[in-house]
């Protein structure tokens, strides 16, 4: 967790502003590529968009008929040569509430259908990119911040809500609007439409300008917000609040939010005001317009123009009135999608992702007759994102492991102990060699079918807000409460749940925290044990626990452990000495292989780190 001052604070918005505009400059391009993809997002939904389209239509062409009907209103029935003609006026005042009230009806219908449909696209986009975002390999998780994923999939999802809403219906229906108004007033007075339309073109020009303005702004906007939810994730939590405290650090923590939250408020400022002259100017003009059509009328009848009356003119400025707000919405969303093309870019690009750890074309599951066996040969590995200078964290490594045998690996810090587990699971993939699971090389088969014949406990095991029973059945979601009483009595924590108020329901916080340490890694175990995995992996998960703690979580693994092939990665020696083979390593290489007594015989590396742990003084508990 960072505890950066100002300058570090300066540097990190400087980095966004960098990435904001390298993400802006990346859309401008693509903008036409990027409208393609939004509107495939549509596709699932295409009977009910040409339904609303439909509605769109039917609404625009209803548009069209109340104005020319409010010309007839004035010309035939209130001013017509011979006086007011009640029967006509009655006539065409029930057609135009009628027509109104259908245009209203067939508004709200497809309000409705719009609203769904654009929420439902919205929440497709965001399962999708949550869904991707779960086959991507762990490398990409231990190098991204975890509040800038959660603003990928809440902020950036979000902030491009309004244009996957409104998009389709927006565009629809403003355009043929727009075209039936201009058609209407050209039937009306083809002079008095020229003079409505002169100034369009230069409009668009500034809209544009000012969308690209937006677009940057608002590319900063969502990085901002990144930093700002990564910052609430990593502050917020257990672990960071009680560091936080420990440290005495929580009013920098404060200081550090509040200078982010300053600089969103001033993002959001500034692209809220970016493009209002613009708005404020076409909303003058369109206010000022009905004046310049009364002085053109003015004009063209003063020269004998008979077919400009009254009706023509009342008309003609009820659709220049109602031309306003289709042209308006147009115009906002082709703002809002130049402001949108950065967000959009940032979510495709986590979609377009292609995870480095995937299965291949053919791959197979796990043939039962030989799950168990495991295998290094001549593995080398090394982090995609190292430093070319840094060694390899595996170099050469070759091993095998019989179905039931109890390997267990050690070494020093760093030695890739923990590397080793990961391998075998895939969630890393070797630089070169084979890793080999059931006689077949991990990368022929399945990721689901090897995870499947897999259990891991880990040093820090995680369990979610949840009760204990429900962090159990994420093992095995069918599994029956006396299940998880069976698994709980094997993983030694049976006793414990018992005495609690709501046992197996008891409630467990955030990362278990409510839970002591022993306690968390046996119903960690415990879950393993009721997936019931042929091959179990043990990451160092007793190296954090005093000394009384590791003995009952020991007890609970030797029991997990039985009938299954074991994997050991371990930092105290002690938990290890009944392993059927145990293997040395150092600086990413095998130096030492056998039982206990073997390589203490051997008077090597695991004689030496023996002797500095049988030396240390015992843990406090």
């Amino acid at each position: 967790m960072g505890l950066g001052g100002g300058r570090g604070r300066a540097s990190r918005i400087s980095s966004g502003d960098i990435d904001a505009q390298k993400a802006i400059n990346a859309a401008a391009p693509q903008v036409d590529h990027l409208l393609g993809r939004i509107l495939a997002l549509f596709r699932p939904y295409r009977r009910t968009i040409a339904l609303m389209i439909m509605l769109v239509l039917l609404t625009a062409l209803l548009s069209v008929f109340p104005p020319l009907i409010t010309q007839r209103i004035f010309d035939d029935g209130l001013f017509p040569a011979g006086g007011v003609n009640m029967a006509v006026l009655g006539r065409l005042l029930v057609i135009l509430v009628a027509l109104l009230l259908a245009s209203n009806v067939i508004g709200i219908w497809q309000t409705w259908l719009t609203s769904k449909t654009g929420n439902r696209v919205m929440g497709d986009l965001r399962v999708k990119l949550f869904d991707h975002l779960q086959q991507m390999e762990l490398a990409f998780f231990t190098k991204t911040k975890t509040g800038v994923i959660q603003s990928r999939l809440a902020n950036d999802v979000g902030g491009v809500s309004t244009v996957l809403t409104n998009t389709v219906t927006s565009v629809v229906g403003n355009t043929v609007t727009v075209i039936a108004s201009a058609v209407t007033m050209f039937i009306l007075s083809w002079q008095l439409t020229l003079i409505a339309f002169v100034l369009m073109p230069i409009m668009v020009l500034v809209q544009r300008r000012v969308g690209t303005v937006r677009a940057r702004v608002a590319a900063q906007t969502q990085e901002s917000l990144s930093n700002m939810t990564a910052i609430t994730q990593e502050s917020l939590s257990v672990s960071g609040v009680l560091l936080a405290k420990s440290f005495g650090r929580t009013a920098d923590e404060s200081v550090k939010y509040a200078k982010e939250n300053d600089h969103q408020i001033s993002l959001q400022v500034k692209q809220m005001m970016t493009g209002q002259w613009f708005f404020a100017m076409v909303q003058l003009f369109v206010s000022l317009l009905p004046a310049l059509i009364y002085l053109l009328s003015g004009v063209l009848m003063s020269h004998g123009d008979t077919a400009i009356t009254a009706g023509t003119l009342v008309a003609f400025t009820t659709v220049q009135a109602r031309l306003l707000q289709p042209m308006m919405g147009l115009m906002r969303v082709a703002l809002d999608l130049q402001t949108s093309s950065a967000l959009f870019a940032r979510i495709f690009e986590y979609i377009d992702m292609i995870p480095s750890i995937r299965d291949a074309p053919g791959a197979h599951a796990v043939n039962p007759a030989q799950v168990g066996a495991i295998g290094f040969d001549h593995v080398c590995f090394k982090y995609p994102d190292a430093r070319p200078s840094e060694p390899p964290t595996l170099k050469d490594v070759s091993f095998s492991i019989a179905p039931g045998e109890f390997v267990a690996f050690v070494g020093p810090s760093g030695a890739g102990k923990t590397t080793i587990g990961y391998l075998i699971a895939r969630l890393h993939e070797a630089s070169a060699g084979r890793v080999l699971f059931a006689g077949d090389d991990v990368r022929d088969l399945t990721n689901s079918s090897l995870i499947d014949h897999i259990g891991i406990v880990s040093q820090q095991s995680y369990l979610f807000h949840d009760s204990i029973a429900a962090n159990l059945r994420y093992a095995k979601p069918d599994a029956s409460d006396a299940e998880l009483r069976a698994a709980c009595v094997q993983a030694n924590i049976w006793t414990t749940i018992e005495a609690m108020p709501d046992g197996l329901e008891t409630v467990v916080g955030e990362q278990g925290y409510r839970l002591s340490g022993g306690e968390r890694q046996r119903i960690a175990i415990a879950r393993v044990i009721l997936k019931d995995s042929p091959v179990l992996i043990l990451d160092e998960a007793t190296s954090a626990l005093d000394n009384t703690s590791e003995r009952i979580v020991q007890e609970a693994l030797d029991e997990a452990s039985k009938a299954r092939t074991t994997v050991a990665i371990a930092h105290r020696l002690s938990t290890v000495q009944h392993a059927d083979r145990i293997i040395v390593l150092q600086a990413g290489s095998i130096v030492e292989s056998g039982s206990h007594e073997q390589l203490l015989a051997q008077n090597g590396l695991y004689a030496q780190l023996y002797s500095e742990q049988d030396t240390d003084p015992p843990q406090s508990d």
